[in-house]
């Protein structure tokens, strides 16, 4: 049997013969590279899982199982490991014969894709000095009044010649050929397009003006790829985007349960499931994240693996895709040099075995690395400048002229040829004479043999596809077997749309049972909102008062479900990325999310509503029979599925929630007020009574009332007879009389009983008959018309993240000008003046790579030259964390210390506790237990340790609208002592800017930058507080190209020099950068110690230290990546029987450590204690914390137009609407109630305000978290700011409110005459006020958006039903009535309005409002109304006549709002009792914001808010009273 190993257990698909690759590739890699395929077997041996042998008997594959499988796994958090080390090792080479062999035998054909591109570029909008600015508040009014007038140009725009769009190349023509079997490395600097080059490779061309030249995948152009073949072609980004409320293995397993092959691609005899099971546990084991399977993956907020675990699971994801050309951009970012190691083998291996097409883009490669692949590009401001062979491009680059610089790794030295400020020429030659400009680096390419011999290939190779068609055809066949039964063979997926569905949905309902707090929060709120609802309309009678009160509780249920899914809409922007990625990798299709979503959130949503419908109809005394409770559950549930797909809809169109929101709340109000119940629709206007009929709500409540009526009928008694007898008099009979009438509609004449079929036809025209026919059918249709809005939205008008790529700029002032002018000056001068040096250094310097390097153990220079600085230490550290099932510790007795003026590193595999260590080091942790001494100078941390340090952490959060240098000033102003001027500290920005290399970036925002900008600002930021005590870095030179590390390191290196105390974590150094540290902390799994100790130069001591344990170092190894294969931080096995921890236990290097400790506790406790009284939390005063944090807050509300500007909409639009349904009203008891209705519309704005301002509140917060570890500023100061920041906002929101409102509508009437309109003015910038802070506080409350949003029906419906407007005062129960009624804002604020407009306010009804009675014979309508007219109020229009009186229920607007417990001359209390609650909920935030500042965690439970909210209340309720 020939040797041809076939595909392995990670990714599974195809026949691959090694011997046919290297026939038809030449054999590229062993010759390329040097590593032969069996010895890339064995190394792939060391990261394959334990998994069982294959064997194969008769003509089925059978299954032998002698390992534990990924489901039977325990978790390491728990306490077990998860693997045996004692399982069979699995054979690779039997394995891979076998495997081959089974897919021959079963006909799968394998999937060759070679690659070819020709004079490939990418042009994007813009020339090359062009920028983008950020929209302000102001431009988005400007543009909103240009719109019309924007409209009409663009229509007869296309009459006029147009001009061209400018644009321009960020990759210029690029040609090459990549064959099956192939990796080809990309290297240049940042920003020289190796991104933009892994994308288009990738088939991913969204986002550019213009990509251009021809690439073909095995002869398959990219438009062909893209529409059948999507999934075949990939790309990995560099950011990690997963959702982090899933585990590793629920993540991993989504994946495969979307890409797992058909029966015609799998063997015969193995199942979907054993396949998946199998795939999952490889790849766990590969990429040694076994112990994480049952981990959250977890984000910046969530707490859940590792930044390097997390990082291995976005590898494991795109690996699981088993696409054939794989882009991989910067994929080792945040892993160690050990684990980077072999995942770069694990490319070479899988590329080797299952003969992908594999493109890698990489910072700070190593040696190792850079010898697995075949080819490498280099790119240069976009230019290819050398493609070719890896083991000749160094070769190249000397030839040219560059100086040879052993010492520097090659990835190193390639990239350093294209960095003007780091290259170097050879002896004897400069600028003149070496190409050293892109242009002229790539016309030297082009030249060279090396673009002769590219150039010859490429054709070679694209005739070669165009004439043998083998690897096409069996790539196609191979593709058809992948898909599953019933998916069209033109389909880019391999699973069908239901199976697409069913994993999607799983997905979905896996995150809601795993997000146990939000469930119980909205199962709990809405059950109690039920009863608040129940009790409030609690036993409606079969009387005539219950027949408004019916509808009433109706329609407030309804709305309450019905508004209930306006939270939607914020979801549906979270998972954007996510999406993207997903079907880029063609896991499934967008519409898939919608049909997924929907069906996952029924079980949950149908469950809630029920128990809702269940309290509320029942205690409200709703008609009680079986047919009429599932009726209304059923109309009730549809209207919910209609509203949330209609929400929903809006989430997926538009770009942001702001936009969104200010959409759908263009539609809330009209759902709310043309539902036929608050404005009947005979009395519409009528150019807006069409809104009636488009109204999904108007159908749910029409059947919802429908239902109930036509089960009943109503006695009419009390309050509903005219004329009837009051206190003191019984001049009319008890029962209905001859000469009296009843008021409901439906009455009839003589009958004391109205059937509810005779009122809802006569008081809303609905008829019965219509529940199914009509109400019910239409509903069903918006319910599935919103569904495929939604399928829509997705498949066509996709919303995703803006584009990282594209740097958005704040425009220049003066001050900003000149500093960007001297920035460019100064980096002028430096350049030239290098070039100047180097051209110097080239006659006189030996070959060092720095004239710099040097001896970096300055301990005693830095002490002698600085002032005494005080050394941190650390004794039998140890943290524990509580998991599921108990505790796991994490840090397990660590000792060391740093010094003054010392560099130390802090290294391990990823997942080894580095950055818990750095965490509890620096006092970041709120959760575990920390045990252990950490002291400065000997003594126990004092209240401004926090404020002495800085803290650079591996998560990059900041405020997004801030610009770079705005960003650096902040900290510079708040952490830098207060007495340092501004001018000094503004200075200092200014060179961190430049040591940072980010001048072109100063007024770049902070989030339209780059992973790489980010990572360098985020040690900006940390460096401009000039921390007193110590520097911690987590990661800083993660994401950086390698002399932008070496800068970065270096200029650490002259901190330390200067006194400073340094402690970092790192990945990946070089062995130059490595040898920069002064001493390293070295951490195995389970935050074990395995060397604490220093470095030396040329790292002698460290590598004399592992020596002379048995793990010698070669010389030509760079010893940072040596000690982590050393110890096993990788899947190799550690060198010797002893376990490095027990090593360090017993060596004289840990006593030295601990007597060094001890004597550092002596020397500090020797030096008097600085005075207490000195110490303070903060660097700066409270007064001027606010005067920064205000000035941020109100610059970045200024930069985001669409946030404020949608309120402004929002307000604007729902103010005009409400004034032209009750446009100029008049005097009749209509329009009194009208007027009622108007005023009731206020209270709608509070929950606008709120659902807008949680979602920016909670994001704000999470940035002060990061900011507030560092004690940059106090919580109080950051609610303040979060307050003041939108109030001037909020005040211009109120007087459009009150223009639109009062004067349309005609307001002013009654007695209090045009100065009661001003003070309905004062009562709008309360209510809005009152809105700001209650949306804040509950923000603060919630430790998420999606829990805060869960409170806004809840509270604004408690807030709008106990109001005394829905209920009146005299009707309510008196159990509400004693108690919620007097605390409820709305309370008082709908009282000073109703009765400054109504007050002296004369009512004249119309003809058809008049109640019409006959008096008996003989009795005029004054002599027989005169009793009943004198106690309830209102007049007799005709009170002489003998027969048909008109009377009129009211006489003046008084008589309206007197039995509502409304009195005219408590309006100025009322409304400063309103302003009173604004004041409560501001100290109530600030209260919470200290307290709960929390990256993730419970809110304060609600009832404790309710108590104090009681109390408080309850106080300034009297002491008004």
């Amino acid at each position: 049997m020939a040797e041809t190993p076939g595909d392995t257990a990670t990714l599974n698909d195809e026949e691959y013969s090694l011997g046919a690759h290297a026939m038809t590739t030449d054999s590229p890699h062993s010759q390329s590279s040097g590593v032969d395929i069996h010895r890339a077997e064995e190394d792939f041996n060391t990261l394959s899982r334990t998994l069982t042998a294959r064997s194969e008997t008769g003509d089925r594959l059978k299954w032998q199982r002698s390992m534990l499988t990924v489901k039977g796994e325990k978790d390491l958090e728990k306490g077990i490991d998860t693997m045996s080390e004692k399982s069979g090792v699995f054979d690779l080479r039997e394995y891979l014969s076998s495997s081959n062999d089974a897919h021959q035998g079963a006909g799968i054909k394998h999937k060759h894709v070679g690659v070819t591109w020709k004079d490939l570029q990418v042009d994007v909008v813009g020339s090359a000095d062009s920028k983008i600015y950020v929209g302000t508040f102001g431009g988005a009014i400007l543009n909103f009044f240009l719109t019309p007038f924007l409209f009409i140009w663009s229509l007869i725009a296309p009459l006029f010649p147009s001009k061209q769009i400018t644009t321009r190349p960020i990759l210029h023509k690029s040609s090459g050929v990549l064959k099956p079997g192939e990796m080809c490395l990309v290297l240049g600097c940042p920003g020289s397009g190796c991104t933009t080059f892994l994308k288009t490779i990738a088939n991913q061309r969204e986002g550019y003006a213009n990509v251009s030249g021809n690439v073909l995948y095995a002869g398959m152009d990219a438009t062909e790829m893209a529409k059948f073949y999507k999934g075949e072609v990939v790309y990995n980004e560099e950011d990690d985007r997963h959702i982090a409320t899933l585990t590793v293995a629920q993540t991993l397993d989504f994946a495969l349960s979307t890409k797992t092959p058909g029966p015609n691609g799998r063997l015969p005899g193995v199942t979907k499931a054993e396949f998946n099971e199998e795939v999952l546990a490889t790849l766990l084991k590969m990429l040694n994240i076994s112990h994480t399977a049952q981990t959250l993956v977890g984000d910046e907020f969530v707490r859940g693996v590792s930044g390097g675990e997390r990082k291995r699971v976005s590898i494991a994801e795109m690996m699981a895709t088993r696409a054939r050309v794989q882009s991989w951009d910067n994929s080792t970012r945040g892993l160690d040099a050990s684990t980077a190691l072999d995942f770069a083998r694990s490319l070479r291996i899988m590329t080797d075995v299952l003969g992908q097409t594999t493109f890698v883009s990489l910072y700070q490669a190593g040696e190792g690395i850079y010898d697995l692949f075949d080819k490498v590009l280099v790119l240069d401001q976009g230019r290819q400048v050398y493609y070719g062979p890896p083991k000749e491009a160094r070769a190249y680059f000397e030839d040219l002229g560059y100086k040879s610089l052993p010492r520097q790794s090659t990835p190193d030295y390639l990239t350093g040829c294209t960095d003007p400020n780091e290259r170097q020429f050879a002896l004897g030659r400069s600028s003149r004479d070496v190409p050293c400009s892109p242009e002229s680096l790539e016309k030297a390419f082009l030249v060279s043999t090396h673009g002769q011999e590219l150039a010859a290939s490429l054709d070679k190779y694209n005739l070669y596809m165009a004439t043998e068609k083998a690897d096409q055809e069996a790539f196609r066949a191979a593709v058809v077997a992948d898909k599953k039964k019933g998916v069209s063979k033109k389909s880019p997926y391999t699973l069908g749309l239901s199976g697409q569905v069913r994993s999607l949905a799983k997905r979905e309902f896996q995150k809601k049972m795993q997000d146990k707090f939000q469930l119980f929060t909205s199962f709990t709120l809405t059950t109690v909102l039920s009863f608040v609802i129940g009790g409030a309309y609690f036993g409606q009678p079969l009387t005539a008062a219950g027949a408004f009160t019916r509808g009433g509780v109706i329609f407030a249920a309804l709305l309450t479900t019905c508004l209930d899914a306006f939270g939607e809409m914020p979801m549906q922007m979270s998972g954007r990325p996510i999406l993207r990625k997903q079907t880029n990798y063609s896991m499934y299709r967008p519409a898939a999310v919608s049909l997924a979503n929907t069906m996952a959130d029924i079980p949950f949503s149908a469950t809630r509503i029920l128990i809702f419908n269940v309290v509320v109809y029942f205690m409200t005394n709703l008609n009680r029979s079986a047919g009429g409770f599932f009726t209304f559950h059923v109309f009730n549930y549809v209207a919910y599925l209609a509203m949330q797909g209609f929400f929903r809809t809006f989430g997926l169109l538009c770009k942001n929630f702001d936009v969104a929101f200010r959409l759908a709340t263009f539609f809330i109000p009209n759902f709310v007020e043309y539902s036929g119940y608050m404005i009947p629709v005979d009395s519409m206007k009528r150019w807006l009574f069409w809104i009636y009929y488009i109204n999904p709500v108007a159908y749910a409540w029409q059947g919802c009332m429908e239902n109930e009526f036509m089960r009943i009928s109503m006695d009419c008694n009390g309050d509903y007879i005219v004329p009837r007898n009051g206190p003191g008099f019984s001049t009319y009979p008890s029962e209905l009389g001859p000469n009296q009438v009843c008021t409901i509609f439906g009455a009839s004449e003589g009958s004391s009983f109205v059937t509810g079929e005779a009122y809802i036809d006569a008081g809303f025209s609905l008829n019965a008959s219509d529940l199914w026919k009509k109400c019910f059918v239409v509903l069903c249709a918006f319910t599935v018309a919103f569904q495929l809005t939604q399928i829509i939205a997705l498949e066509f008008f996709p919303q995703y993240d803006n584009n990282m790529s594209i740097n958005v700029f704040a425009r220049e002032n003066d001050e900003t000008k000149k500093l960007n002018q001297a920035l460019r000056e100064r980096r002028a001068a430096s350049a030239k003046a290098n070039e100047e040096a180097k051209a110097r250094a080239m006659e006189v310097q030996p070959e060092h790579l720095d004239v710099e390097t040097g001896d970096t153990s300055s301990e005693t220079t830095a002490a002698a030259n600085t002032r005494h600085r005080k050394t941190f230490t650390w004794e039998g550290l140890n943290y524990t964390v509580p998991v599921p099932g108990g505790t796991r510790r994490l840090l397990h007795d660590v000792y060391g210390f740093v010094k003054p003026g010392t560099l130390t590193a802090l290294m391990g595999a990823s997942g080894a506790g580095k950055t818990t260590c750095l965490d509890v080091l620096a006092q970041r942790k709120n959760i575990g237990v920390i045990a252990g001494d950490v002291l400065v100078d000997g003594r126990p941390l004092t209240s401004d340790f926090a404020r002495g340090t800085a803290y650079a952490e591996q998560m990059d959060v900041h405020e997004g609208t801030a610009t770079v240098r705005e960003a650096m000033r902040f900290s510079a102003y708040l952490r830098q002592p207060f007495e340092v001027s501004r001018e000094e500290k503004d200075a200092y920005v200014e060179e961190m800017i430049e040591l940072l290399e980010l001048q072109d970036m100063s007024e770049a925002l902070v989030m339209s930058l780059n992973v790489e900008a980010r990572k360098r600002l985020t040690i900006g930021v940390e460096l401009a507080s000039k921390p007193e005590l110590l520097l911690f870095l987590d990661e800083p030179t993660s994401g950086l190209d390698a002399q932008s590390a070496w800068n970065l390191v270096r200029f650490l290196r002259k901190l330390a020099d200067q006194g400073q105390a340094i402690l970092c974590t790192i990945h990946q150094p070089s062995s130059l950068l490595f040898e920069s540290f002064d001493r390293l902390l070295l951490l195995e799994r389970g935050g074990e110690t395995v060397y604490f100790g220093d470095i030396g130069a040329d790292s002698h001591v460290l590598r004399e230290y592992f020596a002379r344990h048995g793990a010698v170092c070669p010389g030509n190894v760079n010893p940072a990546e040596y000690m982590l294969e050393a110890i096993g931080a990788g899947v190799s096995p550690r060198i010797g029987d002893k376990d490095w921890k027990d090593v360090w236990l017993d060596s004289p290097e840990y006593q030295v450590v601990r007597k060094e400790i001890d004597a550092i506790k002596a020397r500090g406790l020797a030096i008097p204690e600085a005075d207490k009284k000195s110490l303070s939390t903060f660097a700066t005063p409270l007064a001027y914390q606010l005067q920064i944090v205000v000035y941020r807050n109100n610059l970045a509300l200024w930069r985001s137009p669409d946030y404020i500007f949608s309120r402004l909409f929002v307000v604007a639009f729902v103010s005009l609407f409400v004034s032209l349904s009750f446009l100029s009203l008049g005097n009749s008891t209509r329009d009194l109630q009208f007027r009622m209705f108007s005023i009731f519309w206020v209270t709608i704005l509070p929950a606008i305000i709120m659902s807008q301002i949680e979602p920016l509140f909670i994001s704000n917060r999470r940035i002060f978290i990061r900011e507030s570890s560092s004690r940059i500023y106090s919580p109080y100061i950051f609610a303040l700011g979060q307050l003041i920041g939108e109030l001037p906002y909020n005040t211009m929101c109120a007087l459009v409110y009150w223009v639109l409102m009062v004067y349309p509508t005609g307001f002013g009437n009654g007695s209090a005459g045009t100065n009661g309109t001003g003070f309905q003015l004062l009562v709008i910038l309360f209510f809005f006020m009152f809105g700001v802070s209650l949306g804040q506080l509950i923000a603060a409350l919630s430790p998420s958006v999606q829990v805060a949003v869960l409170f806004n029906p809840f509270i604004s419906l408690v807030l709008v039903t106990f109001c005394g407007v829905t209920i009146p005062y005299a009707t309510m129960i008196k159990f509400w009535r004693s108690w919620i009624y007097y605390l409820n804002p709305y309370t008082w604020s709908i009282s000073a309005m109703v009765a400054t407009e109504l007050h002296g306010l004369v009512i004249q009804c119309k003809p058809e409002e008049f109640v019409v009675f006959n008096p008996p014979s003989g009795q005029t309508c004054a002599a027989w109304a005169g009793d009943f007219i004198g106690y309830y109020g209102g007049y007799l229009e005709n009170p002489n006549a003998t027969d048909a009186c008109q009377y009129c229920q009211y006489q003046v607007g008084d008589e309206f709002y007197t039995p509502l417990n409304i009195e005219y001359g408590d309006r100025w209390r009322n409304v400063f009792i309103l302003f009173s609650f604004f004041v409560f909920n501001v100290f109530a935030t600030i209260i919470a914001s200290r307290f709960l500042r929390m990256r993730s965690g419970r809110p304060l439970p609600l009832s404790v808010l309710c108590a104090y909210y009681i109390i408080f209340y309850y106080i300034t309720i009297r002491l008004w009273s």
